[in-house]
């Protein structure tokens, strides 16, 4: 890794941790395209790495600030928590068998969906 790599590498992750942050978007959404598209990594390289970086850090500081002024449910947070762990490791069979190329539209497709859906709902 370079120097310069190493400086993207960490104004990626900034961004990313500031948007879950402030948005509680995941971090796939920055993640993962910047590694395809500045990294060239394939769409499941950059899936695995963007899972993988999020396995210590990803909520700790920013659940603690939420959890201070009283805005997580951890009742909800705890089934969610279940649910995502189970889902993410059938999630990634899944991923393997679908094509590289059809894989990268799926998820770009995803994107614009939920995009369109919050700037057209009320």
């Amino acid at each position: 890794m370079t120097a310069s790599q190493l400086l993207i590498l960490m104004a990626i992750g900034l961004l990313a941790g500031l948007l879950g942050g402030t948005l509680g978007v995941g971090g796939a959404i920055i993640v993962v395209p910047a590694l395809v598209l500045i990294f060239g990594f394939t769409q499941h390289q950059a899936q695995g790495t963007s899972l993988a970086f999020m396995i210590p850090p990803v909520t700790l500081l920013a659940v603690a600030n939420y959890w201070k002024e009283g805005y997580v449910n951890w009742k909800y947070a705890l089934v969610l928590s279940v649910m995502f762990f189970i889902g993410a490791y059938l999630g990634s069979f899944i991923s393997f068998s679908i094509s590289e190329k059809i894989l990268r539209k799926v998820f770009g497709f995803f994107i614009i969906i939920v995009a369109l859906k919050m700037i057209f709902s009320k």
